[in-house]
């Protein structure tokens, strides 16, 4: 079986994910097929999607908001994602058992006793008006009812699992500030969430792995998980392995892939690009080493933005007054530098709607 190193998966990772090339791709497209990004910090979509697409315009990606063809809710991991509409209908089903089960990992004792389906039910007919609530309102409506868990976590498991829901704009709008108020997807999408596969099948699980190779492949069944939080996806993996391709990495583990899927030349230049916190092309793999060593792998889930150098994570960036500041994790080349400094003046262009080109890269830190 072929062995792909880190490089050559390193290659593969920026293809799919469009941080090789810039695509000229309408910004729904790029969404759907990056099957959604992370969005818990409602302004970082659009940092990943300006690295990502030629000529990117953040008032398109907030009329597709305002349009409702994307919406903001929770699915993977039970975080907060940016989604096609298309996709949170056919998905959030696949998705319910996890979200529940995740909010029961931090609130079990709270929720103790208590019918989580006599719940939803009554967490659906509060919000089948389509009105859009915070979660204290939703929480004010239904605790005379569900007085035990707590304000806290009877909120989370309504609006986190146990009823589909969209975040409302203002939320998620570019330059715009907004508390989040909830709605049900339904009533925002017009269409109902589509049911759950019949027992014994799983065409969801099944179109979720191809959908995940085509965005992060080449990947090992841990990866798949560890971005979807899903259980029971091995039996869509077993499902498919007529159609998919296999490879091992460098630590011996099988990598599943497309067949006609990108794999670029491991010699191909990657150039410098800058990533929003919390982006998949990181957080979507359980072994994260084809894109950012070990020794910094905290900075993917400590929201830490990071600029990718080669290809690899080689420093982070914050913005301050217009001003892109970025502090390498290693030394940095005088052309390395000069790369850095230039994809930062546009990148400080485009936050600050033309007015600033400031960017400031500090001494390298010694290896």
């Amino acid at each position: 079986m072929t062995v792909l190193d880190n490089r050559a998966l390193n290659r593969a990772t920026l293809a799919r994910q469009l941080l090789l090339d810039r695509a000229d791709l309408p910004a729904a497209d790029a969404v759907a097929h990056l099957c959604g990004l992370q969005a818990q910090e409602p302004q970082e979509p659009f940092v990943g999607l300006w690295s990502r697409l030629a000529a990117f315009d953040p008032a398109v990606l907030s009329d597709l908001l305002t349009r409702r063809t994307v919406v903001r809710t929770h699915l993977m991991r039970r975080t907060v994602h940016l989604v096609s509409a298309d996709d949170v209908l056919a998905w959030r089903s696949r998705h319910e058992a996890m979200l529940r089960q995740r909010v029961l990992g931090v609130y079990r004792d709270e929720l103790k006793g208590v019918d989580l389906d006599k719940l939803a039910a009554e967490g659906r007919e509060l919000m089948a008006d389509g009105e859009p609530r915070t979660a204290a309102e939703i929480v004010r409506e239904l605790a005379p009812r569900w007085p035990g868990p707590g304000p806290r976590p009877l909120g989370e498991v309504v609006v986190a699992a146990l009823v589909p829901m969209a975040q409302a704009p203002p939320r998620g709008l570019w330059r715009t500030k907004g508390g989040v108020r909830n709605v049900a997807l339904a009533s925002w999408l017009g269409r109902p969430v589509d049911p759950p596969a019949p027992d014994g099948t799983d065409p969801v699980g099944q179109a979720l792995v191809r959908r995940y190779l085509a965005a992060h492949g080449p990947a090992a069944t841990a990866d798949l998980r560890a971005w979807s939080g899903l259980a029971g996806l091995p039996g869509a993996v077993a499902a498919l392995r007529g159609e998919l391709v296999s490879f091992r990495d460098e630590r011996g583990r099988e990598l599943l892939d497309l067949p006609d899927a990108p794999r670029p030349d491991p010699g191909t230049p990657a150039p410098v690009r800058f990533l929003p916190a919390f982006d998949n092309a990181i957080l979507g793999y359980q072994d994260r080493s084809r894109i950012i060593d070990d020794a910094h792998r905290g900075l993917s889930v400590a929201g830490e933005r990071v600029v990718l150098v080669d290809g690899r994570t080689a420093a982070t960036w914050t913005v301050t007054e217009g001003t892109v500041t970025v502090d390498p994790l290693r030394p940095f080349s005088r052309a390395d530098r000069s790369a850095v400094a230039d994809e930062g003046r546009e990148l400080a262009l485009f936050l600050s709607d033309g007015a600033s080109d400031r960017v400031r890269v500090a001494a390298s830190r010694r290896s």
